[in-house]
């Protein structure tokens, strides 16, 4: 099967010739690396453009915290946090994505610019995948076992990949059949969301299988609490530089977007990356 080249949002083309990267804007007091940070507009507005200039392709835009353990915002408050950055921003040129599991938040956002859906709950909710065919926005797909508040309780799985795989793709079919077009669609498998570190880590070894089916894939791996594990460090850059790792392995094996923190670093992991592998994976 020939691998997407580009992927179709609500009124661009973006370009799969190279990896995309998602730069993330958490605009949450709580979230589990930034949280507080850029709760004020202005600041927020600031550090998406630093990001831009970084290399990011995309900024994400998030009102409501889905670590571990988290409960939903009401959607008064989502709304109230988010949609004047992504109005801001789009009207700047910045191609932006919301992060948001609620249907009105994501059709407010569209409304005002934003191009991407990114539901982490993976267009569950019906009415989602109305407000993006409608939209005829992009939509990131990602898989996430349970719901933030309890996912990490006692995350099982009798093959990690293949339940992964097969609710992705489910989804995606869903997606289409309310009329979100497939070259819309990007699929994500959910590293930290409803997974033990040795359920990502299994993920990562095989996103080679994810990306050989139609959607390109992204990934998430960004300052996650796996890294923490494994490198045995709280301290933010360290945890950045492993992400570069895991950016790198992911690029190699064929993923289109990473959705990072520190995006020159990925920017570069991710150059390096496509330098030692030759023509990118994700060229027809």
């Amino acid at each position: 099967m020939t691998r997407p080249i580009h992927w179709r949002t609500r009124s661009r083309i973006l370009p799969l010739q190279r990896t995309l990267v998602m730069g993330v804007l958490n605009l949450t007091p709580d979230s589990f690396s930034d949280g507080g940070a850029y709760l004020d507009r202005r600041q927020a507005v600031e550090h998406a453009y630093t990001m831009v200039e970084a290399g990011a392709d995309i900024v994400d835009v998030g009102g409501e915290s889905t670590r571990p353990g988290s409960l939903p915002v009401p959607e008064d408050e989502e709304l109230a946090r988010v949609i004047p950055v992504v109005e801001e921003l789009a009207a700047g040129g910045v191609v932006v994505s919301v992060d948001t599991r609620k249907p009105k938040v994501a059709a407010a956002a569209l409304d005002v610019g934003a191009e991407i859906v990114n539901d982490v709950s993976g267009l569950r909710h019906p009415d989602m995948r109305a407000v993006v065919a409608d939209a005829g926005a992009g939509v990131v797909i990602m898989h996430m076992q349970g719901e933030p508040a309890t996912m990490q309780q006692d995350p099982r799985y009798d093959d990690v990949v293949a339940e992964v795989e097969a609710f992705l793709l489910a989804q995606a079919e869903l997606a289409r059949e309310a009329g979100v077009s497939s070259e819309a669609v990007v699929i994500d498998p959910g590293i930290g969301f409803g997974k033990t570190v040795d359920h990502n880590l299994e993920l990562l070894r095989h996103l080679h299988r994810l990306a050989g089916h139609r959607y390109p894939v992204m990934v998430g791996t960004s300052r996650k609490t796996f890294l923490r594990r494994i490198t045995g460090t709280e301290e933010v850059h360290r945890l950045d530089e492993a992400t570069a790792v895991t950016v790198a392995l992911a690029v190699a094996q064929g993923v289109a977007v990473v959705r990072v923190h520190d995006v020159g670093l990925a920017r570069d992991a991710a150059t390096v990356a496509e330098a030692i592998v030759g023509e990118s994976p994700w060229q027809a």
